[in-house]
């Protein structure tokens, strides 16, 4: 029986790793691109974001971005 709980106890220990790996991973990426933004305003240069899916609003005759939800 303890070779079982053994077992079980290793899984779990795997698969947090592996999570937290990721978490990690995508946290490091945003950190490169946030500190690409900022060089780029530093330097000028005008930063594009990606505001998804736009929507014509036609009281004020401009696209804005689609509301979620």
């Amino acid at each position: 029986m303890p070779h079982v709980v053994l077992a079980v106890l290793g899984v779990c220990l795997f698969v947090g790793y592996r999570l937290i790996a990721r978490a990690a991973r995508e946290l490091a990426a945003e950190m490169r691109a946030s500190e690409e933004a900022v060089r780029e305003r530093a330097a000028g240069r005008v930063v594009e974001r990606d505001l998804g899916t736009l929507e014509f609003d036609p009281a004020s005759g401009v696209y804005r971005p689609a509301k979620r939800g």
